[in-house]
């Protein structure tokens, strides 16, 4: 499991670069968000990778009472997630990105739980609303489509939401280099 300051930097990095770049060019990011919910190729390289993702954890689990049955559940979750990618096109890539929130939520609360100091109550906070988010897109996918073309139909609310955004992360890799790093685990 990596550290809380690695896991914090892997994650935030990537939300600033993007941040600032739509900063940057407010239509351009406007029209890649709007494609978003709709691309197979996104949704094949998320679904994909949360399947994976998803077997590794499985195959990890040792609980006693699945032991018997570990082989038969993955088989089967692999029949599911390469099925999902076939069968229910519709949305995937916001299907598969729902299913990593949920799973990246788990891997920061996981690492978080053993970081002894009040700031990793950030990490757990955005662990908890991916969860929510995962959940609730998970179930409705078309919402997140909606809040997307939402967000993006504004040049302001755009903004708003990337410099939101930039600041969150901001926040994040401070924590990361500062007391992620130099808390006792």
């Amino acid at each position: 499991m990596p550290s809380l300051s690695l896991l914090s930097i892997t994650m935030a990095t990537p939300l600033v670069i993007l941040s600032l770049i739509g900063l940057k060019n407010l239509e351009r990011a406007a029209c890649q968000m709007r494609a978003f919910p709709r691309s197979l190729s996104w949704g094949y390289a998320l679904m994909g990778l949360a399947t994976i993702w998803f077997l590794y954890l499985v195959k990890q689990e040792d609980i006693s009472d699945f032991e018997a049955y570990k082989r038969y559940m993955l088989i089967g979750f692999a029949v599911i997630g390469v099925g999902t990618m076939v069968y229910v096109q519709d949305f995937l890539s916001i299907r598969g990105a729902s299913v990593l929130m949920l799973l990246l939520a788990k891997l920061m609360v996981d690492t978080a739980r053993w970081v002894d100091t009040p700031a990793r109550l950030f990490m757990v906070l955005w662990a908890y609303l991916m969860v929510l988010a995962g959940m609730w897109f998970t179930i409705s996918p078309w919402r997140l489509r909606d809040l997307v073309f939402w967000i993006s139909e504004r040049k302001s609310r755009l903004q708003v939401t990337l410099g939101l955004t930039l600041a969150w992360s901001i926040l994040i890799l401070i924590l990361a280099l500062s007391l992620y790093r130099t808390a006792p685990q």
